[in-house]
């Protein structure tokens, strides 16, 4: 058990989740939600929204956390509330779904690389050439999976070394951050006027209500990650009240600085820049408007460093995740090797790499990783916050032991459940634009689920 000195304060656990949810995704994804709004209204509602459904799921899963207090409570949560085969589907569909946001940050950082040597936003004209779409988006594969080998014999070289790399995440972060916001400063008014730029053709109510989840989908990667506060439920000092505090101020910060960046954006690109097809880099796009090219590359040098910091930080975590669940016999034994000399998963570390390769020549863009990733959360986020329901069956006893207990119950988990019910069927609806996306992310979960029954079938018969 926690003691009270080591347990973490109000300040700890808002800093917990900032960190858990800002992340490349600031970088990229107000281009796709652009694209998918017929106007700065709609493009703003989403990213509000996809603030209030990460309040709601973040006091979910935090009171789910207090109610389980078990180191790895996301991992633990679906065998205790459900069937084992759905603990095992769905860990796997997450192991899947990580190495897809690896993926996609990846090519992300292939986005930015590149324009340090074709200055994107000094000419717009290039793309306008299928060849050289074809031949720039080789080059930004041939850089991600450069990036996954450099981490992974980083990674192979034992902890310690891979761990140096972390330490200036934080720091590259913050920077930025504030430098993504410095334009409003400096720039002029000349975008201004597209600040409510609407569309040139009035969209019905469908398809309004269809580009507002389109753009929830871009919005749910962005605002990930406050899922993990599941895992510090026992750990906070005072739950009752630090618990709901902290995600409070965590996600007010969240959401503060994410409607900062993207008013900077759309007032120094411009909604109509920011609303074509081929704007993709565009927080160097931003910069270049302001300082010129020379300060555009140096930000997207910046932003390639952070997601290299990213592209380790999860070569180095999901191994432990595969580890864990070997350990529990999820997983087949080979999974917990380790090598003598650097106490290295080598096993566990390959076949995550060797997905995220598998998954970068598969879908080879951004936009359609975002989706596979995304209906793949769907499952586990939906699923996950249901198990708020058993367990306030099953823990009735911990009531009034001071555990953290949500209010509005059961109005927060039931809008956190509709809203990626809503997501997800977005993307099933939008088959054409995601290539399928659901129906390979159903045929994963199908996958992963027979998987378990043969693997159970298996260890019966060798007993």
């Amino acid at each position: 058990m926690t003691s009270k000195t080591n347990k973490l304060t109000l300040f700890d656990f808002t800093m917990i989740v900032v960190s858990l949810v800002i992340g490349m995704g600031i970088f990229r994804t107000p281009a796709n939600v652009a694209k998918a709004s017929p106007d700065t209204f709609l493009f703003f509602t989403a990213w509000v929204a996809g603030g209030i459904v990460a309040l709601c799921g973040a006091l979910t899963y935090a009171e789910i956390g207090s109610r389980l207090p078990v180191t790895g409570a996301y991992y633990k949560i679906f065998s205790y509330a459900y069937h084992p085969s759905v603990a095992f589907a769905i860990n796997c569909v997450i192991l899947v779904s990580n190495a897809a946001s690896l993926a996609a940050v990846a090519l992300v950082g292939g986005e930015y690389i590149t324009g340090i040597f074709i200055p994107i936003s000094k000419d717009m004209n290039w793309l306008d050439i299928p060849a050289n779409v074809d031949f720039i988006r080789n080059i930004h594969i041939t850089i991600a999976i450069t990036a996954i080998v450099l981490f992974y014999f980083v990674n192979l070289a034992g902890l310690k070394m891979s761990a140096k790399t972390q330490n200036v995440l934080t720091v590259i972060k913050i920077i930025l951050i504030l430098l993504l916001i410095a334009p409003l400063f400096f720039a002029d008014n000349h975008a201004a006027s597209q600040l409510i730029s609407p569309s040139t053709i009035s969209p019905t109510f469908q398809e309004y209500i269809k580009a507002f989840g389109i753009g929830l989908v871009a919005v749910s990667f962005t605002y990930g990650g406050y899922q993990q506060t599941i895992n510090f439920g026992a750990e906070v000092d005072k739950p009752a009240t630090n618990i709901p505090r902290g995600i409070f101020l965590g996600i007010a910060i969240i959401v503060s600085l994410y409607l900062t960046i993207n008013y900077a954006y759309i007032k120094v690109i411009g909604f109509d820049t920011l609303h074509q097809e081929t704007t993709t880099n565009i927080a160097a796009i931003m910069a270049s408007k302001i300082f010129g090219v020379n300060a555009e590359r140096i930000l997207s040098g910046f932003l390639f460093l952070s997601v290299l910091a990213y592209v380790n930080v999860l070569l180095m975590s999901n191994p432990r995740v595969m580890y864990a669940m070997s350990e529990d016999n999820i997983l087949p034994p080979v999974f917990k090797h380790r090598n003598a000399k650097t106490d290295v998963l080598t096993i566990s570390l390959s076949v995550f790499a060797a997905i995220c390769i598998i998954i970068i020549f598969w879908a080879k863009a951004f936009d359609k990783i975002l989706s596979f990733t995304i209906f793949l959360d769907c499952f586990g986020m939906v699923l996950s916050a249901a198990t708020i329901f058993i367990l306030r069956k099953k823990t009735k006893h911990l009531d009034d032991t001071g555990i953290y207990k949500m209010k509005l119950f059961p109005l927060m988990p039931v809008i956190f459940i509709i809203a990626y019910s809503f997501v997800a069927i977005s993307i099933a609806l939008d088959y054409k634009k995601n290539g399928y996306a659901a129906v390979i992310g159903l045929s994963v979960m199908a996958v992963f689920t027979a998987l378990y029954f043969l693997l159970t079938a298996l260890k019966k018969n060798t007993i």
